[in-house]
């Protein structure tokens, strides 16, 4: 063990789109040594076994894959001089403490299997650890514990990566992005799949996933189920599933059986904070993830959040731009040139808003505010900041895909001297 340790200047932790769009432009930005530590073998995050096409139409105005997305990150992280700690955990996080100069820095500790444990002092930190999938255990479901049942992360790691097949004859609960995406991998890998169901009245993923996954491949997806009891010893045999009233109760007489060998959840993803609490950083109730202003500054000033360890996005490509804002604020953080806005602004919103990042304005720069709604409203509806900050009209609004309010900073700064807040509502056009 060494308590000497590392000292960097921006250490990015978690290698996946948003810490390696962060350490590229930390570099940029001008500072000098910038390691970014991944617990993997290898960088790029999730996106490495997500095969399938959809990604870097905003980054780079052409369809992707997501390996060939990282590829081009990797590259650019490479040519900017980006060091690299991998198969490297960070297990420990310490409260900031106060340097000569008044201001504060990070320290963190990480274990590596050939040079052990070492503590980690950094000027200023970017925490990039993104999202994990919600388990069955989380879930509450009756009956027993059998074989079959995997997160759909998880079944796409054994498929697109391990080359293993988790299945024959597959039930999907949840209309989640991956889930929807694993649906029409399993029929092209020669499985089953029975079905999918979904506990709410409306999809939770892209309507794109439910055409292109679903609707193309015949599968039947139904609204307001729930799997109730799972069937099976060593290897599930089979389901019963159960229809959902408007209480959100189950409805009595309405539970069938469904036979399959394999079930896959996609009932949620959530920020992986446990490195953000342990640093004491003010988390927000609505997205599971450090509370930030516009330059994705935490209530640590010298730690930065960015990407699903924020709030869970709905396309990588806001990710990464994300990733290349905290990476930025970050390194001027660490050369002492992170100018700040005259005033905070709070960001309140209307109740159909069920989640906003970020949740303050300092500002300091135009930014964007992305949000998600509560319930879908399926027609035309207004978007707007008040008070005269920023106004839409929308087409639609739907749980499963971000909206974005645009931020001039410029208007946010000449906002009377009384005004303490700004209000984000959405709301049906009559």
């Amino acid at each position: 063990m060494s308590d000497g340790g590392s000292i960097v200047d921006v250490a990015v932790i978690g290698g996946g789109p948003a810490g390696i769009a962060a350490a590229i432009a930390a570099r940029k930005e001008g500072a000098r040594k910038v390691v970014v530590y991944e617990r993997d073998w290898e960088a790029g995050g999730i996106l490495q076994q997500c095969i399938h096409p959809g990604f870097g139409l905003h980054m780079f105005g052409e369809e992707l894959t997501g390996p060939e997305y990282m590829d081009r990150y990797l590259k650019q992280a490479k040519e900017a001089g980006v060091e690299f700690a991998l198969n490297t955990m960070v297990f420990q996080m310490d409260p900031p403490n106060e340097t000569d100069d008044g201001r504060r820095s990070a320290s963190f500790w990480v274990m590596n299997p050939n040079t052990g444990i070492e503590r980690v002092r950094a000027k200023s930190v970017v925490l990039a650890m993104g999202c994990r999938e919600r388990p069955a255990g989380a879930l509450g479901i009756a009956g027993t514990r059998p074989a079959g049942v995997y997160t759909a992360g998880t079944a796409q790691r054994f498929v697109n990566m391990e080359g293993l097949m988790p299945g024959k004859k597959v039930v999907i609960m949840g209309t989640g992005d991956i889930g929807l995406i694993m649906a029409r991998r399993m029929v092209l890998e020669g499985a089953e799949v029975v079905a999918v169901f979904e506990i709410m009245p409306w999809v939770s993923g892209l309507r794109r996933n439910i055409a292109q996954c679903l609707d193309d491949f015949g599968i039947p997806y139904y609204l307001e189920h729930s799997v109730r009891e799972l069937h099976g010893r060593d290897r599930l045999e089979g389901i019963s599933v159960v229809q959902i009233g408007k209480d959100r109760k189950p409805i009595d007489g309405t539970e069938r059986f469904i036979g399959c060998d394999t079930l896959l959840l996609a009932v949620g993803l959530i920020p992986e904070n446990e490195l953000s609490r342990m640093a004491g950083i003010e988390l927000e109730a609505s997205t599971n993830g450090p509370a930030v202003n516009e330059l994705l500054q935490t209530s640590a000033e010298c730690v930065f959040a960015a990407g699903n360890v924020v709030v869970v996005y709905d396309l990588v490509d806001f990710v990464s731009e994300a990733g290349e804002r905290a990476g930025s604020s970050a390194a001027l953080y660490a050369l002492g040139k992170l100018g700040k806005g005259p005033r905070e602004f709070a960001v309140e919103t209307t109740p159909n808003i069920r989640v906003v990042s970020p949740q303050k304005l300092c500002g300091a720069r135009d930014t964007t505010v992305f949000l998600r709604v509560a319930e879908p409203i399926e027609g035309r509806c207004k978007l707007y900041a008040e008070p005269g900050i920023f106004s839409q009209t929308l087409r639609y609004a739907r749980p499963g895909e971000m909206n974005e309010v645009k931020i001039d900073a410029q208007k946010l700064r000449a906002l009377p001297g009384d005004v303490k807040s700004i209000k984000i509502g959405l709301e049906a056009v009559k």
